[in-house]
């Protein structure tokens, strides 16, 4: 199978299908294009998980997977509380390494004003590199009554953020042969962008009906999913895709698609009124657009100017192709 995220259909097909076992404590569980269970509780608050695993190469990789499951958690309409983390080590992992990884996965979690809850954590002679796995949980207060066609996209922030910082850092040298340094190091900075939990607290608020946070595969694969989950079309204007000068650069430089491009920290939001959610959010500088709606066709069209396309289905993401051979995951 290709390296990375597994295709929808392979999932449907090998995971989906094979679960069969059901409680009514959970209320939401497995399918394509959830990233997060729903469970009952005894309060009038529900629960939501979400589990995220990745290898962890660098310590700042480690807070990059606490944003993930964070985000995913409020994708879904939760207000993350706590995560727990399973650490799996190879043998010549030292004890200062350990301690690093730790101290950069509680400053992540202090910002997001989440508690370090438990796990576990042990070494193994099969692995070669610290793998992590991160268990989020989360309240809901009430789930997100679900997208209808008709309805505006809107997109916070701008799209390839968390991939531009991964790539930036990665080709740092080869990027500075071409590129001012400024440039460079703010693509490197982008990590500062990877949380959707202010957007997402503001959306719920506004009463969107549905949401999805952008990850691997770039922004066509989290509209796909958003549009697969719904069994709607949708209609996007390529033109108004939010993307930065230093993404646009990086990709250039790396040959790569900054639409199929790893897009952690941007917020897919469906509402019936688009335009004024964007200025809501706009009241509280986090910067957002319409790019689309949600149509009743089974089509996904890309508009450019005066050509229309079929969005494609998912691919491997374009972060494998610029990290030189080496496995993001």
């Amino acid at each position: 199978m290709r390296i990375g995220k597994i295709s929808d259909t392979v999932s449907g097909r090998s995971v989906i299908k094979q679960i069969n076992s059901k409680r009514e404590e959970v209320l939401d569980g497995a399918g394509v294009g959830r990233d997060c269970a729903i469970l009952a509780s005894a309060g009038n608050a529900g629960q939501a998980v979400c589990v995220q695993e990745a290898v962890i190469r660098r310590t700042e990789d480690m807070g990059l997977l606490i944003h993930h499951c964070a985000n995913s958690l409020a994708a879904a309409g939760a207000e993350p509380f706590a995560v727990m983390l399973a650490l799996l080590m190879p043998e010549t992992m030292a004890e200062p390494e350990l301690r690093q990884i730790m101290t950069e996965a509680d400053r992540t979690c202090e910002g997001l004003k989440l508690q370090i809850a438990g796990g576990h954590t042990s070494v193994s002679r099969t692995v070669t590199e610290l793998t992590a796995a991160v268990t989020a949980l989360g309240t809901l207060e009430k789930t997100l009554r679900g997208a209808s066609p008709g309805e505006d996209i809107v997109l916070s922030k701008w799209i390839g953020l968390e991939g531009t910082a991964l790539l930036a850092e990665e080709n740092r040298a080869g990027l500075l042969t071409r590129y001012p340094e400024h440039l460079v190091e703010e693509a490197c900075g982008f990590r500062k962008y990877m949380s959707v939990l202010p957007e997402a607290r503001i959306a719920r608020k506004a009463g969107v009906r549905d949401m999805h946070d952008a990850s691997e595969g770039g922004i066509f694969a989290a509209l796909w999913e958003l549009a697969e989950r719904k069994g709607t079309g949708l209609t996007i204007d390529l033109k108004k895709l939010p993307i930065r000068q230093e993404t646009v650069e990086v990709c250039e430089y790396l040959g790569l698609n900054p639409y199929e491009l790893l897009s952690g920290g941007c917020l897919i939001m469906a509402a019936e009124d688009g335009e004024s959610l964007v200025r809501t959010l706009a009241k509280a500088e986090i910067p957002a657009r319409v790019i689309g709606s949600l149509t009743g066709s089974n089509n996904r069209l890309i508009l450019n100017g005066g050509e229309v396309r079929y969005m494609d289905r998912p691919g491997m993401d374009e972060i494998y192709k610029g990290m030189k051979g080496r496995r993001f995951k």
